[in-house]
């Protein structure tokens, strides 16, 4: 369970990676980048605040829009920089959120908004993926799979409707797997490389009876099963951490939670349940009567040591507790990992 943590100072021993959905969406381009630069937003503070004190060396942020030129993460960058929290590495390219396709892709009737997007999204890159990290990125070797069709995935299961591809052949042809992204991509530490497996899934909830949200969660979630497996190429068997948000708790709520529980059971994956003040739970959705759930994930593989592992989630009393519930309903979760020879 967490105190208060201070900004960590990289002594090399151990990796501390996190992963966090800022809901820092905004509702148009650049007004994201607005908020962080004038230093106002009491959200993006708290944010910032909360990132600091957590003090990761790698970490995966949700929900943070996308621009072409990375104004608006390299303006996080230089906020984090001036709060004390040097990261000055990063990675992302441009997600599926708000990317036009021209189809009906809800089977609506209608076309051109945001839930016709390969991604739910307003404008292209609403709600976009981020990655931070103190240690250098290999842009190179990383693996970006946001364009894989939904179909393309060994063992996709579609949505259909009296047995036809819904909402149309043309639209599921079109269909990419990632609501947002899926990416692998190797970080340099004194150890060898650390090999991060990012994501975002969609809600397995707004749809009809086909289940398309469901459907495709439960897909998203699988996917790093089947990657792990080889089933879409060479991929990381060793040295690896998978980070992100799969928008499922194990054990509540609507969705397919077996795709999620055979993730976490899986033997590659060490067995590990962050608790923070709220358990093993990650947001708090009080606010439309969900209550509290886990739905954000740190899978080191099992080769690795856990040191140490949390939830980011205060008590009351916590001189922290404030900021952490005024930057977002969900918590960050993270995980200590130690480099080899360490104590």
């Amino acid at each position: 369970m967490l105190s208060v943590f201070g900004p960590l100072a990289w002594a090399g021993d151990t990796l501390r990676i996190a992963t966090y959905n800022t809901e820092l969406s905004r509702d148009g381009p650049g007004l994201l980048l607005r908020d962080i630069r004038n230093g106002r937003d009491p959200q993006v503070t708290a944010v910032i605040e909360v990132i600091r004190a957590l003090g990761p060396d790698i970490l995966v942020l949700q929900n943070f829009d996308f621009d072409a030129g990375h104004a608006a993460a390299s303006a996080l960058q230089g906020a984090l920089g001036a709060a004390g929290l040097d990261m000055p590495h990063m990675f992302l390219r441009a997600p599926n959120t708000g990317l036009p396709t021209g189809l009906d892709m809800d089977g609506d009737g209608r076309t051109g908004r945001a839930d016709d997007a390969q991604g739910h999204g307003g404008f292209r890159g609403q709600g976009g993926l981020l990655i931070l990290s103190r240690l250098p990125i290999d842009h190179a070797a990383a693996l970006d799979f946001t364009a894989l069709p939904w179909r393309d995935l060994p063992g996709a299961t579609l949505p259909t409707r009296n047995a036809a591809p819904f909402p149309s052949p043309e639209a599921q042809a079109a269909q990419r797997l990632s609501s947002v992204a899926h990416w692998a991509l190797p970080v340099a530490t004194p150890d060898g490389p650390l090999w991060v497996l990012a994501f975002h899934a969609t809600p397995p909830v707004f749809d009809g009876p086909e289940d398309r949200n469901g459907l495709r969660n439960a897909d998203e979630i699988r996917f790093w099963q089947v990657l792990l497996d080889g089933g879409l190429g060479p991929a990381p068997q060793a040295r690896f951490v998978i980070a992100g948000n799969a928008n499922i708790d194990p054990d509540r709520g609507e969705g397919r939670r077996g795709a999620i529980r055979a993730l976490v059971n899986d033997r590659r994956v060490a067995p590990l349940t962050p608790m923070g003040h709220a358990g093993a739970n990650t947001v708090d959705w009080s606010d439309i009567g969900l209550g509290q759930r886990r739905v954000s994930y740190v899978l080191p593989s099992n080769d690795l040591r856990i040191v140490a592992s949390g939830v980011f989630w205060p008590p009351p009393d916590n001189p922290l507790a404030d900021a952490v519930a005024r930057a977002s309903r969900h918590r960050p979760v993270w995980a200590d990992i130690a480099l080899s020879g360490a104590d």
